[in-house]
């Protein structure tokens, strides 16, 4: 007998639900009054510390460490160098797939970038370990550091990013610039940026026999499980991360790194927990960063401002030992009409850490340098930058011709000019004051990003006394996702979120996914609405089989689940509740337990992505060049929106990072010796209060029917990616002074010349 229960989806529009309330977070408590357990917050009895010795050179050999000085400092349990380094079962230099890097590990003495790990003291206190490490007195032989494109290495990479090819052409450049009316060329050029969440990396290791507890920040539980595995030769059930709170991740945390393993290595050599919490300076090499990139873009445009032809290409920063090179020209693929689009990548070896994904990587360096790119040719044209995008709109996928599996991208356009204004800005810059004589400038910029889907999994306890319990090994880094995953568990089960009970943070639960590519909501939240289906459907089949059930017999009209209780689809009266048919069926719970995986058929037929408009007010000193960001609108189209509160903070957030990487986000490395001349958050610059103006997200309505059961895309980092050219575009428009390097300066517009 089959027996059918209403979708969330469906039970959503038609009785309404908690999924799409702005709930507020879960763990919002927790953090405001400090009881919220993050990985440097446990202190399990006997635990030792360790502190890493890290090179204060970019390239050569470490010649001696004193390691009988430091051995001999009070408190001091052993000093690991590559000359005592227990094996590992997996080579550090073989890279581990689907998002592995070679690492550091003490292997040998070669030294290849500042801040990399050659040693490690562990003492019982962390005043003796950071003592003994100053005690090693490392002396190298020093090679020149390889600094940027004057004496680095190009080559020409297998591939980009996380797999995705060096190369993507569509149509024929040449000939689209040959029939062009006009031609824009303009060279970007975008900087490093580190990994500077509010948490550093942390680490508690304690092993049982060959079994391993770990608590540490981590976005990809179950994936860093198996690597740790492979690296300590044990299986990875043997392997239990817990992770239940993470001060900001953006990338960096869903990525193995030298210091994690050997804290985890130390501990099984010393038979006792170690802790190993990594300082602000040392965040800067071995966790990955935004590589620094230099784009030079080709836009052809016929008499009528309609792009004939795209040509993106980006040189792209990596280590001298590995390869991730930021996918900044993909940025060009789906976003505009063109007959001729073509996408390439070079690579550029440099003695640095090797860079890794950060919030939006390749979206957020490509979308920098397109949208002003696409302003300029606006600019040439003689149109307003609206119009010209509006001109250029694509309706399918540009390079595919796949269809969108919704685009409200117009929507967004008509939507967030009309709350910002965009119809008073005159089109010729350098011609609005405010009543301070600062000059003030507008500027807008697209927004895209991907949608994609990890496989996840989840498990539902439905219980007699009308409560659930769902777990799913998912993350939350500040997103929300504790309050989001239980509104969509609360949905799929007919129950309130406050009477769900949310259990993750820890790789013994199911497997929720990976918290990345603003895909984990969309993942585990897949996952949990099938393992609450589960659950409602075994419900089911107890009441339609049972003869004193008032659903008896009704498995072929079909139930909905709402409230607590289950009735007949064609009649909301006849129904009982979910104890009461646990009860006369002796159960005190059913369990459903699903997988969340997206159809390849959808996949390979319709294009996937979450859209938005981004429009900004800067104010500038016409005498000193400061420049201000007053006004944020952007107006964001991402599918349903299960809880508005914390999608507005997601866009906030990404509006401010855009802020940080306009006008302020920086690494500066000493030409010389490749040093960092700011790793600490007094000279590396991110906005703080006075640096943010007034925020303005709209949310545009979108239903999009293909992209998963329950129609939601992600939304975290969408947001970078129209802000930077947006303010970018505003400081033009304020001082007519083109300036083609992030993050914009005052020196570059006192300048009055573009930037190189």
């Amino acid at each position: 007998m089959q027996h059918e229960t209403a979708s969330p989806t469906a039970r959503h529009h038609r009785h309404g639900s908690n999924a799409g309330q702005p709930l507020t977070r879960r763990d919002g408590l927790l953090k405001v009054t400090g009881r919220a357990t993050y990985a440097a917050d446990n202190h399990p009895d006997g635990t030792l510390y360790a502190v890493v010795a890290t090179s204060s050179i970019a390239r050569g050999r470490v010649r001696s460490l004193n390691v009988e000085a430091a051995k001999a400092h009070p408190g001091v349990v052993e000093v690991l160098t590559p000359a005592n380094r227990p094996p590992l079962a997996h080579d550090p230099d073989e890279k581990m797939p689907p998002f592995g890097f070679r690492v550091e590990v003490l292997q040998d003495d070669t030294v290849r970038y500042v801040n990399q790990p050659i040693a490690m003291v562990i003492a019982q206190s962390l005043e003796a370990a950071t003592e003994g490490a100053a005690l090693l007195d490392p002396r190298y032989e020093t090679e020149p550091a390889r600094t940027g494109p004057s004496n680095g290495t190009r080559f020409d990479p297998q591939a980009i990013g996380v797999g995705a090819p060096a190369r993507t052409a569509h149509g024929d450049i040449e000939a689209g610039l040959a029939v062009a009316a006009r031609v824009t060329e303009a060279e970007y050029v975008t900087p490093s940026q580190y990994h500077n969440a509010m948490e550093p990396h942390a680490i508690v290791a304690q092993w049982d026999g060959d079994r391993v507890t770990i608590d540490m920040p981590n976005q990809a539980l179950a994936l860093s499980c198996a690597s740790y595995a492979a690296y300590f030769g044990i299986p990875a059930e043997n392997v239990v991360i817990r992770s239940p709170f993470l001060g900001g991740g953006f990338g960096s945390k869903a990525i193995l790194n030298g210091p994690q393993i050997l804290a985890i290595l130390a501990a099984r050599m010393l038979g006792h927990p170690v802790k190993l919490a990594l300082t602000r300076a040392q965040m800067y090499g071995p966790v990955g960063h935004r590589g620094r990139t230099w784009q030079k873009l080709r836009l052809g445009t016929d008499a009528q401002g309609r792009l004939t032809a795209l040509h993106h290409h980006a040189l792209g920063a990596t280590s001298s030992f590995d390869e991730f090179i930021e996918p900044a020209a993909n940025a060009s693929l789906p976003l505009y009409a063109s007959p001729a689009i073509l996408a390439e990548h070079e690579g550029l070896r440099l003695d640095i850490g090797t860079p890794g994904p950060m919030r939006a990587p390749g979206e957020a360096s490509g979308s920098a340098a397109l949208e002003v790119a696409m302003d300029e040719a606006a600019e040439a044209c003689g149109m307003d930058p609206l119009d010209f995008r509006l001109a250029n709109y694509a309706e399918t996928e540009p390079v595919t011709g796949k269809p969108f599996s919704s685009k409200a991208l117009r929507e967004c356009y008509v939507e967030g000019a009309k709350r910002f204004g965009w119809s008073e800005r005159p089109l010729a810059p350098r011609t609005m004051r405010d009543e301070n004589g600062f000059l003030v400038g507008w500027g807008m910029g697209t927004a895209v990003f991907p949608c994609p889907h990890f496989p996840a999994e989840a498990r539902a306890t439905l219980r007699a006394d009308d409560t659930a319990l769902v777990e799913t090994g998912g993350v939350d880094m500040g997103q929300g996702a504790w309050t989001a995953l239980a509104q969509i568990a609360a949905e799929a089960l007919g129950l309130d979120p406050d009477q769900v009970e949310l259990r993750s943070g820890e790789s013994t639960l199911p497997d929720g996914g990976i918290a990345g590519g603003s895909a984990h909501t969309a993942s585990a939240g897949m996952a949990l609405h099938n393992a609450g289906g589960n659950a409602i459907a075994q419900l089911a089949e107890l009441a339609t089989a049972d003869p004193e059930s008032p659903l008896f017999g009704a498995g072929n009209i079909g139930v909905v689940a709402q409230a607590g209780r289950l009735h007949r689809r064609d009649d909301e009266q006849r129904g009982e509740t979910y104890a009461a048919i646990l009860a006369r069926a002796g159960r005190t719970e059913v369990v459903g337990t699903a997988k969340s995986t997206r159809d390849p058929a959808v996949a390979s037929t319709h294009a996937m992505y979450s859209h938005g408009a981004v429009f900004a007010e800067v104010k500038i000193d016409p005498d000193l060049g400061q420049i201000r960001t007053t006004r944020l609108v952007g107006a964001f189209a991402a599918g349903r929106i299960i809880n508005p509160r914390l999608v507005r903070s997601q866009y906030f957030g990404g509006m401010i990072w855009g802020i940080s990487f306009a006008l302020h986000e920086e690494a500066i490395t000493d030409r010389r010796t490749g040093r960092f001349l700011n790793a600490d958050l007094a000279e590396y610059h991110v906005p703080v209060n006075a640096d943010v103006p007034a925020l303005d997200a709209l949310l545009i309505p979108e239903d999009d029917p293909h992209v998963n059961a329950i129609g939601v895309k992600g939304v975290g980092e969408i947001g970078i990616t129209g802000t930077v050219g947006a303010i970018a575009n505003a400081v033009w428009h304020a001082t007519g002074t083109r300036v083609r390097r992030f993050p914009i300066r005052m020196e570059d517009l006192l300048a009055g010349s573009s930037a190189e």
